[in-house]
Formats: structure tokens, C-alpha cells, sequence
């Protein structure tokens, strides 16, 4: 994106917060180029867009994909967990159906659980999933739509994203750290499956609260994880993600947007107003950097748009600078004992394919999954593949039998129609 473009999107966003934003507009207008450096790919196609189709028109199409699309709307039984700051974490529960197991099915359950429990009759087998940076639960829609009643499920929301309470100790001033998140699923876990096996399921900075839990619980990993799916997530080094960009844009980029993120943060209703106004230039960034494809079905794409724009822009900067400080390849080795499948999208400009290759060496006994044509929300962009992927992990690990799972492709396909 040329200087100009970088500007006008610094422009549009302060008009739109009105002259009493001004200085504070200035005071954070090296985000112009930040902003521009990253959305290049994605301003020329809104440039086409504007060209040939209205923005009363847009509007319309936006509005008509929010109303036909059923992503986001499963829902389970509520709960809250309270995590070790007093912070309110919102989860919901799907239980699986009752239903008549045959004898090997009986048989080849029963072992996997004895082997974990010993002979007492345990808890039904719980996977727990954790979503990513500016998403919610609801970023599961299509594997939640694919199992739902055939193992008991805990979809949660991460401190300050979806319907969990804005993060108490971030509140006063405390920054967030991956560790405090390893926390909140145990306080998640401790309320939702207090006892039975657990599988925990996590993508990008859900993932990495998995590995922080099992840095501060490994007596919890080794006790009660029956298996383990990384999506799309990393270890650690994400300050030398390049996010596809020529080496001067993305060196731009990382000297300024932590300072950029917390002057904005700061400044969260002017830059709202801001975010509204470009919506069409943001929306083209945020499919640049989710889908690796080209054929996104376009109620997909808007239903991403709606998960990252509901994220407040004082939580976007409040979590950033967590990542360029995660660094948890040393928990991994407590994976090592169970099945674990690691997933990523071949055109990951987030959390690149590398970074699970990365994860891959350190559990060698793991399955890698690189996925072809995708990006970032490889789970909403090839729904397919990752439930068939998670579907045989619970085979694998004993949690579900086989004669459960199937046709589970078509039901994500087409959820609720």
C-alpha cells in the first residue's frame, strides 16, 4: 500500500471520531502506516469492490449474511467459572446422548478408561476447546455442530473476549501473560469437568493456553489428558513472524504497532467510531489474514468479521504484547504421552505451518496435519477436514468408539439446515 492509502485510512478513521479525537489521532498516526503496510492485499480488492458495487449495497449484503447464516448460534447449558483473580469465565456445556453401546464398543472404551482410572466407574470423557486471539466459543460452530451429542463438550471464553467478564487484574492495570490464561482453563476445567477424562482442543492462543497449563498442571496432564489437538497455534518465537511482508514493512511493523495498539487502547471509543467507518478496508484485511483461499463462502467470511469485530479494541492491545513474550516449548514434552494431532494451514500468515512443524519435532509421535489452501481459521475455512481430524483423535484415544462418528463430515457441512 502506497503512503497515501496508509493516510487515508488514518483519515477516514479520524472524521469519523470527530475533531475532539484529533490529537489523539496524531499523537497515534504512525498506525497509518502500520495499518497500510498490513492491509496492502486487502485494499486493492475493497478499491474494486467500491468501484462496482455501493456501499448501501454492502451494507445490505452484510446485513442479509448476519441473518441467513446459522454460524454462532448452537448453543449448550451455561456455566461460570471465577478465575484466581475474580475474573467471571463464561462457558456452555453439550452433553452426549445416552445411547445403547455394543459389547466391543463397551469393551474398547472400558480399557482406555480403566487404564486412566483404574476399575472404579468414572466420568464421561469431557473435550474441552479453547479458542483464539479476538475470537470466542463460537469459532467452533462447524465441530461443534459435527459432535455435538457424541462426547461431552466445554466450549469457554477466553477473560475479556465473548460473554467471560473483562479481566479483573487487567482492569487495574496488570498486563496479561499466557500463564494467566493457562489459569483460567484450569478454573474452567476445576467448574465444567471437575473429574473424568479430559481432551483439550485448542487454536492459536487457545493452544497456547494449553501448553501454559500444562507448564504450571502437569500433574493434571498426566493424570486425566487422554489427548491433545494443537490447531493453527505455536510455541513461541511469534516476534519474527514476518505476516507475509517484505522485511522493511514487517521490521515497520514490529517496531511500532505495540505502541500504536496501546495508544489506541487508550483511546477505545474514538477508535471504534474509526473501525466502523472503514469497515470495508477491515473486512478485507481480516480475510487476508484468516482464509488461505480464494472460494470463501462469503456468510463464512462475514461470520469471522463479526467474531474479530466484537473484540474491543482496548482487549486487542491489552493482549498483543503476550505473544511476543510466549515461549512454552519446554511444557511440550508433556504431551509426549498421549495421542496428539497438530494442525495448521499451509498459507497461515498468523501462526505459519513452520511453527507447528516447530511443535512436531518436539512430539515426534504426534500427527501433523498441514493443511493445503488454508490460513489462520483453518476450523471455519476447511471445517471438513479439521472435525475428521479431531473425530479420528477421539477414536484414537479411546474417548469415542468408531461406529459413533460417522457422517460427521456432512454434518458440518451443513449445520442446522
Amino acid at each position: 500500500m502506497s503512503e497515501s492509502s496508509a493516510e487515508a485510512v488514518v483519515a477516514a478513521a479520524a472524521n469519523a471520531a470527530g475533531a475532539a479525537g484529533a490529537a489523539n489521532w496524531r499523537r497515534a498516526g504512525i498506525a497509518g502506516a502500520a495499518i497500510g503496510v498490513l492491509a496492502a492485499g486487502a485494499a486493492a480488492g475493497v478499491a474494486v469492490e467500491r468501484l462496482t458495487v455501493g456501499r448501501g449495497m454492502r451494507k445490505k449484503a452484510r446485513l442479509a449474511l448476519d441473518a441467513t447464516g446459522p454460524y454462532g448460534s448452537l448453543r449448550g447449558t451455561p456455566g461460570r467459572a471465577v478465575a484466581d483473580d475474580g475474573t467471571e469465565l463464561y462457558y456452555e456445556v453439550d452433553e452426549v446422548e445416552a445411547t445403547p453401546a455394543t459389547a466391543d464398543e463397551s469393551a474398547s472404551s472400558g480399557t482406555r478408561r480403566r487404564r486412566l482410572f483404574g476399575r472404579k466407574a468414572p466420568a464421561p470423557v469431557t473435550v474441552v476447546f479453547s479458542h483464539g486471539y479476538c475470537l470466542g466459543q463460537d469459532s467452533w460452530h462447524f465441530q461443534r455442530a459435527a459432535l455435538r451429542g457424541l462426547v461431552r463438550a466445554v466450549y469457554w471464553d477466553q477473560r475479556s473476549h465473548g460473554r467471560s467478564g473483562r479481566g479483573r487484574s487487567q482492569a487495574d492495570g496488570v498486563p496479561v501473560g499466557i500463564d494467566q490464561l493457562g489459569r483460567d482453563l484450569k478454573a474452567v476445567i476445576d467448574a465444567a469437568a471437575p473429574e473424568g477424562p479430559l481432551v483439550l482442543a485448542g487454536h492459536s492462543m487457545g493452544g497456547m493456553t494449553m501448553m501454559a497449563l500444562a507448564d504450571q498442571y502437569p500433574a493434571l496432564i498426566r493424570d486425566r489428558v487422554a489427548a491433545v489437538a494443537l490447531i493453527g497455534t505455536s510455541s513461541g518465537k511469534l516476534g519474527e513472524v514476518n505476516f507475509g511482508l517484505p522485511t522493511a514493512g514487517v521490521n515497520a511493523v514490529r517496531r511500532v504497532l505495540p505502541g500504536v495498539l496501546k495508544a489506541l487502547g487508550s483511546q477505545a471509543e474514538l477508535v471504534e467510531k474509526g473501525r466502523r467507518a472503514t469497515a470495508d478496508l477491515f473486512a478485507g484485511l481480516i480475510k487476508r489474514y484468516s482464509f488461505g483461499s480464494r472460494d470463501v463462502d462469503p456468510a463464512v467470511a462475514r461470520f469471522a468479521e463479526r467474531l474479530i469485530e466484537a473484540t474491543p479494541i482496548d482487549v486487542v492491545a491489552e493482549f498483543y504484547p503476550a505473544f511476543t513474550e510466549h515461549d512454552k516449548s519446554g511444557a511440550l514434552p508433556g504431551f509426549r504421552e498421549v495421542p496428539v494431532l497438530i494442525l495448521a494451514g499451509d498459507k497461515d500468515l498468523v501462526t505459519p505451518s513452520s511453527h507447528s512443524e516447530a511443535i512436531a519435532d518436539v512430539l515426534p509421535d504426534a500427527e501433523l496435519v498441514i493443511v493445503p489452501d488454508a490460513g489462520h481459521l483453518v476450523m471455519l475455512e476447511h471445517p471438513e477436514t479439521v472435525t475428521d481430524r479431531l473425530a479420528d483423535l477421539l477414536v484414537r484415544s479411546g474417548t469415542v468408539p468408531a461406529a459413533n462418528v460417522g457422517g460427521h463430515g456432512s454434518t458440518a457441512q451443513q449445520p442446522g439446515r
